[in-house]
């Protein structure tokens, strides 16, 4: 699965033949080209777009999809892994910290995600992250064939710590197709070595997924991830004006105390906040790409219930580092 537009990394076979290979790197210098090129898999809210920049390397293999990612500021993402996919996400540089579903995926961590998964992750800072995906037929097949186990996607999210041996070979060998990826064009080799690669990574991969460490379960994330999805499809259902933390809690069914905990413990926010972020990005999106008339742009940014025009121009000065696309009659000076 594509998050991008494919660059052809192109090996050169022995007999002069060539194997095509979908790949590339991109580096990003706003938070709308980042977004665009994840939203297949991520929804995310960048809290200081203003000072983000990322860089995103990738690379699909016959049958596993390699992504790797560093972004410089910090966010919030609602992850959605496809039905027929099995994500293995880790943080790939010491020091980087991937909060997901409420607890710290720390450096040497693994998450396995079911397919189907929706939940959030959020870092606090700049972040160095990846991920292997492969079908789930792909996962029980390398299962029974490398390690003779057979291995199934779960129901749940598992985190595992693999030992020290294996974790570094799947980071190296992560890391290495990552510098594949960004050389693109000017990498030249034979078939053989992208296909040693491919293999090399599937048996590092089983073997930190059928020999590393289970981390402690706990139930409370679940029903707060719960609490979470009503959130966002709340949000999603209606993404104009501010509702009260009270009338969103009757909508999805739940007290005030579990939603507010919930966006604690998950976004590091509270509901009332994040709501106000959601929309603020889109209406960032909306005025940027708006034919605005005379009125217009006031007339959106009242229906994302700012009332105010003067700290709205206040507050998206702030977070965006520039001002709104406002037409002159609205008073705004340049």
């Amino acid at each position: 699965m594509m998050l991008v537009l494919p660059v052809w990394v192109v090996i050169e076979h022995q007999s002069e033949r060539s194997l095509a290979v979908p790949g590339g790197s991109s580096m990003f210098a706003d938070a709308n080209g980042y977004q665009a090129a994840v939203q297949d898999v991520l929804d995310l809210l960048i809290l200081h777009p203003r000072d983000f920049r990322a860089r995103l390397n990738w690379i699909e293999f016959s049958d596993l999809y390699v992504l790797r990612a560093h972004e410089t500021s910090a966010r919030i993402a609602f992850l959605s892994v496809p039905p027929d996919r099995v994500f293995v996400t880790f943080p790939t540089q010491r020091g980087s910290v991937l909060f997901a579903g409420g607890s710290v995926l720390p450096f040497g961590d693994i998450l396995l995600h079911h397919p189907g998964d929706r939940s959030h992750q959020r870092t606090t800072g700049s972040c160095d992250w990846g991920y292997v995906s492969l079908s789930p037929d792909s996962l029980s097949e390398f299962g029974r064939t490398i390690t003779g186990q057979e291995l199934v996607p779960p129901r749940r999210n598992r985190t595992l710590r693999p030992s020290l041996g294996d974790r570094q070979r799947l980071l190296r060998l992560h890391a290495q197709a990552g510098r594949v990826a960004e050389a693109n064009l000017t990498f030249s080799g034979r078939q053989e070595v992208l296909h040693g690669l491919e293999q090399d990574l599937i048996s590092a991969l089983m073997s930190c997924l059928t020999n590393g460490e289970p981390k402690a379960d706990r139930a409370t994330p679940h029903h707060q991830a719960a609490v979470l999805r009503r959130f966002e499809a709340l949000l999603a259902e209606q993404p104009h004006g501010q509702m009260h933390v009270g009338d969103m809690c009757n909508k999805i069914g739940v007290s005030e105390g579990s939603l507010r905990s919930a966006c604690t413990d998950l976004l590091g926010m509270s509901p009332g906040r994040y709501q106000r972020l959601r929309q603020l990005k889109s209406l960032h999106g909306e005025l940027a790409h708006a034919d605005l008339k005379p009125d217009h742009g006031v007339e959106i940014i009242k229906r994302y219930g700012f009332i105010d025009l003067g700290s709205f121009i206040a507050e998206y000065w702030r977070t965006y580092g520039e001002l709104p696309a406002l037409p002159p009659h609205t008073g705004r000076t340049r």
